[in-house]
């Protein structure tokens, strides 16, 4: 069997991988293929008689899924891969904690598993190959260490992934950990901020719009009231239900993802729905009742014509129904009008099958006063228009004369769809692909 390299010397590699076999409450982690190939790796390198081909097959194919790896948390590939498997696994602990119920006997499983997974976070790179060169010599020099630079990221999963990394102890870091996954989930939400509903069932959004509140320019005072309504809801404190209406390209929707991108590192997740799959709302709470993160459940261009009957489904989760709704989601709702349902004069004709047509009408006029927040975005006038073309242009760099900018930027207002904030960026986009 290989001889472990100095410094490894208090390491047998046959107990390790049987209490490998034996972990129960983290054993999902330990399931996907890289973790499989570092396994086999190890149960070849312990064989009586070591097979060099063998042992040469697997560890490349170890190399090459873990270069593969698109979210390096730490230097050493091994280490990064095993440290993200235990935040993303879905288990008995990380969804207890979740929930803030998990059961002391879960809790003392997960410090023994932790205790096993921590011994095979010891053999980085560099003390694998160090004992593949041990086994077989002439493997000496066939392969670089899989580790790249420090990732220069902040966020949760880097922070906890660096405090795991220091940690000697991964027994004592049960309470660490549950924390994490009561504000950041585990699974899919707590590798990812974004999500939509498709084919009856939650979609990661791998590369989600980044924009920010600081990247946008103008309407600061209709914004702040969802900003605070936001802080309130991860607070635990009652928060509303919102409605941003107004006419389209004035940064309604760009409002609430840059909001969901401001506070993503706090616990909050948005899941966009389509309004035609409004009808499944009560599936898509249900997907997240009870999860760790705070969901913002987004509906982008909100109305419905007078046929259309998704709304009572909406309307349900705004007023309530006899199922109480889930405590850690909100709508947040875009419109470009404020009567959600279109009305017809016809509505208003007293001549109509409907024997209670005036309280039928009323029903569907009043669903945005069910949403508790409402916030108007009205179309810029040319001053405010002005200011978020001069905004746009020096956050892209773009040195044109003042007044220059200006005739030009009202030109282009009167060509084209209006004034608004949309307009005042596809005007800045044509500026900037002119400039040589």
């Amino acid at each position: 069997p290989a001889r472990v390299p100095h410094g490894m010397e208090g390491l047998d590699i046959t107990p390790l991988l049987t209490r490998v076999r034996g972990l129960a409450v983290l054993r999902g982690v330990v399931g996907s293929s890289v973790a499989r190939d570092f396994l086999d790796l190890l149960e070849q390198l312990e064989a009586e008689r070591t097979d060099p081909d063998a042992v040469a097959e697997v560890f490349g194919r170890l190399w090459e899924g873990l270069a593969l790896e698109d979210e390096p948390l730490l230097p050493d590939a091994w280490q990064s891969h095993l440290v993200g498997r235990i935040l993303d696994d879905e288990n008995p602990f990380s969804l207890g904690a979740e929930r803030g119920r998990s059961s002391p006997m879960v809790l003392d499983q997960a410090r023994l598993d932790l205790r096993t997974l921590r011994a095979l976070f010891d053999l980085d790179a560099e003390t694998l190959l160090g004992m593949i060169e041990e086994a077989v010599p002439g493997l000496a020099g066939v392969w670089v260490p899989w580790t790249n630079p420090t990732p220069d990221v902040e966020s949760p999963r880097h922070t906890i992934a660096r405090k795991l990394s220091a940690a000697e102890d991964w027994e004592a870091c049960v309470q660490l950990l549950a924390g994490h996954y009561s504000v950041h989930g585990a699974g899919p939400f707590g590798r990812h901020r974004v999500f939509q509903w498709r084919e009856e069932k939650l979609r990661a959004v791998v590369r989600p719009d980044p924009v920010r509140l600081a990247g946008l320019i103008s309407y600061e005072q209709e914004r702040e009231p969802l900003i605070l309504n936001t802080e309130r809801f991860l607070a635990g404190l009652p928060a509303h239900h919102a409605l941003l209406y107004g006419p389209p390209g004035t940064g309604k929707s760009s409002t609430v993802k840059a909001v969901l991108n401001e506070y993503a590192a706090s616990g909050l997740r948005l899941v966009e729905v389509k309004k035609e799959d409004l009808a499944k709302l009560a599936r898509v709470l249900e997907n997240l009742r009870g999860r760790g993160p705070r969901f913002v459940v987004f509906v982008d261009d909100l109305s419905f014509e007078e046929h259309e009957v998704e709304y009572k489904a909406l309307k349900a989760l705004l007023e309530g129904s006899v199922e109480d709704p889930p405590e850690n989601v909100k709508i947040y709702a875009t419109s470009n009008r404020r009567n959600l349902i279109r009305e017809s004069f016809s509505d208003r004709e007293e001549i109509s099958d409907d024997v209670h047509a005036r309280d039928t009408m009323q029903e569907k006029l009043s669903l945005a006063a069910r949403f508790g927040l409402r916030l108007t975005f009205p179309s810029p006038n040319q001053a405010r228009y002005l200011q978020i073309v001069a905004g746009l242009a020096r956050d892209r760099g773009l040195k044109l004369p003042e007044k220059t900018l200006q005739e030009r930027a009202l030109l282009w207002d009167r060509w084209h769809a209006g004034r608004s904030g949309r307009t005042a960026k596809q005007f800045i986009d044509e500026l900037e692909g002119e400039t040589p």
